[in-house]
């Protein structure tokens, strides 16, 4: 009984740091393009964008 909680644990841990490294890359994916106007390149670029709110709804009207 004693280890179902530990195991919960540990899942949950794995769970935070793959979410962490996925939005990591999609950040260093983000700053190599160096363009913020186009959309993301793939899912960890779209993941970064939505968790650190650099997101353009409706496009961009400068240039």
């Amino acid at each position: 009984m004693t280890t179902i909680p530990l195991i919960i644990a540990g899942l949950l841990g794995v769970a935070l740091v793959a979410g962490y490294v996925t939005v990591l890359v999609g950040i260093r994916r983000e700053d190599k393009r160096l363009s913020l106007r186009q959309a993301p390149a793939g899912a960890s670029a779209s993941l970064a964008r939505k968790v650190t709110g650099c997101y353009v709804r409706n496009g961009v009207s400068w240039t």
